[in-house]
């Protein structure tokens, strides 16, 4: 008889540690989920616990969303004055690089354009108006390097490219594209004959005092375009033809940087053969590393951001330890049904921890679908502005990312896992008082 019954204790709990398939793990745990109309509070604390998720890993994916959408149109802004690959001397400002060097560099394989530079700080006066920028002396591929043309808001691109970027020889005085903080602080206009005159040290005096009125070479540009990117640009460059800013700097057939364009995926192998060709003289840097310190801001904050909402989380699953807890409390005579019929402690165990996940992923879905439709209606009508931002969006920018989805729901499952533990371990020591006083 003894073996009889230690027979059915065997075959009944094996049946049931076939979690998570097990049919009746999973009957009990919807069952629980589903709940009664009774007047005691399970039921409704399980809807606030539920809820409280909700309302945390909907946030969570909205946040996500609108970090995700800052984060590219940052990029893209960059994209502007970073080029995917740049070479500059390891020491000092300018370095020359006859023809064949450039053409060398052409032939590599993967590169698609290549861009000289020549770039200095300047003193830039117009009207008594005076500020500091960054002038730089571009070619004609700079713009099929770098992005700038996309922010051009003044001025006619053909004209603005045309005669003065390409054709250089014609360019008398020369022209300019500006920022527009620039424009606006020294009070120049496209449309009118103002010019912007930028003064740089003469190299050649080597006591300024004796002779003041030649401690300063100038160079007068009429601002023909302007772009609008955002104030650490807006506020810092100009760009004009390189021969003239060669010839302000006394620096003929020299550069400051070689800007490459790469092919798609190709940026690692030219880096790497273009540091083979040039040697430690240079320093060939990717977008990522000419900008380190940005990228790692970024995502530091959106870990950061991720590790504020994982706790405004975890709080809020405290309140679901209480209503599982409630719930093994409730459920006594149905843990002492199935301990009578030979279900093991593992078992019982395993139906209030899949009870917990199953909280936990209701009330998360719940609010993941609630985000993703704030955040389709943010991108759709833009209805949350950013208000004082210098950004070239007016609404704050929402963009989706799967792996986000993926570690949303898997935060919801750790925590409802860990909520649900505790609740478990009690479960499998509870005992029917009725049964226990019989």
């Amino acid at each position: 008889m003894r073996n009889n019954k230690n027979s059915g204790n065997t075959t009944f709990g094996f049946s049931l540690l076939t979690f998570p398939l097990n049919i009746l793990i999973w009957q009990l745990a919807l069952r629980y989920l589903r709940g009664k109309r009774s007047a005691n509070a399970v039921p409704v604390l399980s809807r606030i616990s539920m809820v409280a998720i909700a309302v945390s890993s909907g946030a969570m994916i909205i946040i996500f969303s609108v970090f995700n959408g800052l984060e590219s149109i940052v990029k893209d802004m960059y994209k502007a004055f970073y080029p995917e690959i740049r070479i500059t001397v390891a020491r000092g400002k300018f370095f020359p690089m006859d023809s064949a060097g450039i053409q060398a560099i052409k032939n590599i394989k993967g590169v698609e354009n290549v861009t000289t530079v020549l770039e200095d700080n300047v003193f830039a006066i117009n009207n008594n108006q005076e500020s500091i920028i960054s002038l730089k002396g571009i070619d004609n591929n700079y713009f099929k390097v770098n992005d700038v043309l996309d922010y051009l808001v003044q001025g006619d691109s053909t004209v603005t490219v045309g005669q003065p970027l390409t054709d250089t020889s014609k360019a008398s005085p020369g022209t300019a594209i500006v920022g527009r903080h620039i424009m606006n602080e020294l009070g120049t206009d496209v449309h009118t004959l103002s010019y912007i005159t930028l003064c740089y040290t003469n190299p050649d005096v080597i006591n300024p005092a004796l002779n003041p009125t030649s401690a300063y070479q100038t160079l007068t540009l009429h601002p023909a375009g302007v772009f609008a990117i955002g104030d650490e640009f807006d506020s810092k460059y100009v760009l004009a033809p390189l021969p003239l800013v060669q010839r302000l700097f006394s620096a003929e057939k020299k550069f400051s940087s070689i800007e490459i364009k790469a092919d798609a995926g190709a940026a690692p192998e030219i880096q790497k053969h273009l540091q083979s060709l040039l040697g430690n003289n240079f320093k060939v840097e990717k977008r990522y590393e000419q900008n380190k310190t940005m990228y790692m801001v970024m995502g530091s904050e959106k870990w950061a951001i991720y590790a504020i909402l994982v706790l405004v989380l975890i709080i809020a699953s405290f309140n679901m330890v209480g209503a599982l807890s409630m719930l093994v409390l409730e459920k006594q005579k149905d843990i002492a049904i199935l301990k009578a019929m030979g279900a093991f402690p593992e078992t019982i165990r395993r139906i209030f921890l899949l009870e917990g996940v199953l909280w936990a992923l209701t009330g998360g879905l719940t609010g993941l679908l609630l985000g993703t439709g704030i955040g389709l209606l943010q991108q759709r009508f833009g209805f949350i502005k950013l208000v004082g931002s210098s950004f070239a969006v007016e609404a704050y920018p929402v963009e989706f990312h799967f792996k986000d989805f993926v570690l949303v729901i898997i935060t919801i499952l750790v925590v409802g896992l860990l909520a649900a533990w505790y609740p478990s371990i009690r479960a499998t020591k509870a005992v029917d008082p009725s049964l226990k006083s019989a």
